[in-house]
């Protein structure tokens, strides 16, 4: 199994990225997928989350009307939007596969697969 993240990068605040996260060795249809972020010496934090035929989305109050999941089932992959971007929205972003078809999973144990994480550095 195998969640690869892309997308980030450097980006002043007040800017967008979009994030990708392609799965293989899954089928991707029947898992709920969700990001979290970390940034140095802090916990891993929820960011949002996705049921998996993508009619349901969950978010973390700090990314509520700022950031966007979706997800695309034919090609194993899912995008979050990231807009209006703060300085303290920096952190490694990874993306994280549940299977399940609920969509409220906000902790990092409750997931089964991991991908590497992608940087995203928010300059002010």
């Amino acid at each position: 199994v195998q969640l690869q993240a892309s997308g980030g990068g450097l980006v002043q605040a007040g800017g967008s990225l979009r994030l990708s996260c392609t799965a293989s060795g899954i089928t991707f249809s029947i898992y709920a997928m969700g990001w979290f972020r970390q940034a140095p010496g802090k916990e891993r934090e929820f960011v949002a989350a996705i049921n998996r035929s993508g009619g349901s989305t969950y978010y973390a109050d700090s990314v509520k009307g700022r950031f966007t999941i979706s997800r695309d089932n034919a090609k194993n992959t899912v995008y979050l939007h990231l807009n209006s971007l703060k300085p303290e929205d920096t952190a490694v972003y990874l993306c994280a596969a549940k299977k399940s078809n609920l969509v409220v999973l906000t902790t990092p144990w409750e997931y089964d697969y991991w991908g590497q994480g992608t940087q995203v550095t928010v300059s002010s």
